[in-house]
């Protein structure tokens, strides 16, 4: 599989009279396409899902090192992916997303890569999430706890949310729109509430004696919560307008999630006496219910697991429509790139992502979760050297949107990040390092196996060229 001659018309991407490469329209018919809300809570669920997980931060350094970590973190991870995100989704503007950014940067090989990396991470982490609404719905229906009902009931939360998926971006788009509006409303209550009772000089604690700090949960806490903002470029072919689109939710989403996550911190750390241990999991359920009452702390609860809904649905939609961008690309074989005749969604996408992510649920994720956390490293670390290289090996090409440094200044955007990449990478147990570098001989292997098949013709590679119309936007 050579490097592709982006100079004719069959190639994913055309140049313009302004050197804009173009990504043609094909297979755009009965297409909904995403508009600005949607796109933004789309993001908003890629990243954060509100804030929900970000307990352990206190838990584990007190509320002064929590406080800063979700104030500084954002500049030093969030707004340097978020920046580099819109510029490369704005000028590469197809379903691939970061896998054409490595493609046109480095070669076939690293892009077909990148895209094994960021897939194998993305649907180990989906897997998660059914087992997250379980543990939620066992609060309320104990049965689910063990055994076969919680088997039944993660496979068949699996299956439900992922013909959710199935059936469009459209019902995608107001999903995660009308769930995130639910989810964030009862920390605006709680944060209006808790102001008369908020003492400044809590926010300064720096832990309570005797319970020691645990670093490594802080940082990783910071690092899970606040990361995957390439993620959504994989939906740029579904995008209205992406060069102007992207820029303005990649904007919006990044406020919403630092607002999502500092407001609720300064409340419930303001206004309730400090008890340490207490802040795991799930805290911020009975900090509402303290401030406000007991219909808050169930709001919350159920808000809690209508975000593992937008969760699964932003990064299923992630998982599957890199598989099409994939297909587009000729990494994969073109039956990859089909959609289902009734909803235009990528359906063997949908239905990889879902068969590994059932497989991985009923593992212990312990191990495959921190190796998924390596994986996304060495994608992150490539998408980085991607986005460096392509500003210097193709300066003229037109960018919709341009992070507004020179190249020495991106150099040092990038490399604060990067360095905290290489720390998760260099922290990480000798198991982990060995699952990860068996994802990597796999994404190896699987690259030059396909390069095998489209060199002996045993498999159809290409996508479909036919030149549609359609008009339909959501929300």
């Amino acid at each position: 599989m050579g490097a592709q001659d982006y100079s004719t018309d069959s190639q994913p991407f055309l140049a313009d009279d302004d050197n804009h490469l173009q990504q043609p329209e094909t297979n755009t018919k009965n297409r909904k396409k995403l508009a600005l809300t949607s796109l933004i809570f789309l993001i908003y669920f890629e990243v954060s899902g509100g804030p929900y997980g970000e307990e352990p931060a206190v838990g584990a350094a007190g509320p002064l090192y929590a406080i800063l970590g979700f104030l500084i973190f954002p500049f030093i991870w969030s707004i340097p992916e978020a920046l580099i995100t819109a510029e490369l989704a704005t000028t590469f503007p197809g379903n691939g997303g970061f896998v054409i950014w490595a493609e046109r940067a480095f070669g076939p090989f690293w892009g077909s890569l990148m895209g094994s990396w960021k897939f194998l991470c993305g649907v180990i982490n989906l897997a998660s999430y059914p087992i997250l609404c379980v543990d939620y719905l066992q609060l309320v229906i104990p049965i689910f706890s063990s055994g076969i009902p919680r088997f039944v009931a993660v496979f068949a939360s699996t299956l439900v949310l992922s013909f959710l998926n199935y059936t469009g971006l459209t019902i995608v788009g107001y999903t995660a729109v009308c769930m995130g509006v639910i989810s964030l409303l009862p920390f605006i209550i709680m944060s209006l509430v808790a102001i008369p009772m908020i003492e400044p000089s809590r926010w300064i604690s720096l832990g309570q004696k005797g319970v020691e700090k645990d670093w490594t949960l802080f940082f990783n806490t910071l690092f899970w919560n606040l990361n995957f903002w390439d993620n959504a470029s994989t939906l740029a072919g579904e995008v209205e307008h992406p060069q102007k689109t992207y820029p303005i939710a990649l904007l919006s989403a990044c406020i919403l999630t630092c607002l999502g996550y500092i407001l609720p911190l300064l409340a419930a750390t303001g206004a309730i006496p400090l008890d340490q241990v207490e802040w795991t999991n799930g805290y911020l359920a009975n900090a509402a219910g303290i401030i406000v009452g007991k219909w808050l702390k169930i709001w919350v609860e159920i808000g809690a697991l209508l975000s593992v809904i937008g969760l699964f649905q932003a990064q299923l939609s992630s998982c599957s429509y890199q598989v099409l961008g994939m297909a587009d690309l000729e990494f994969l074989p073109r039956i990859f790139g089909e959609r289902s005749a009734w909803f235009n969604t990528p359906w063997l996408g949908i239905l990889i992502s879902t068969v590994i992510a059932l497989s991985a649920s009923y593992m212990n994720f312990t191990e495959i979760i921190s190796s998924a956390n390596f994986l996304y490293s060495l994608g992150m670390l490539l998408e980085f050297a991607s986005f460096l290289w392509l500003r210097r090996k193709l300066p003229s090409v037109k960018r919709p949107f341009k992070v507004p440094l020179a190249l020495p200044g991106l150099v040092i955007m990038c490399l604060i990040p990067s360095v905290f990449l290489v720390y998760v990478m260099v922290v990480a147990t000798k198991p982990v390092i060995l699952i990860s570098a068996l994802f990597t001989l796999f994404g190896i292997c699987w690259y030059f196996f396909m390069d095998i098949c489209k060199s002996k013709m045993w498999l159809d590679f290409g996508k479909d060229e036919e030149i549609l119309d359609g008009d339909d936007y959501i929300f």
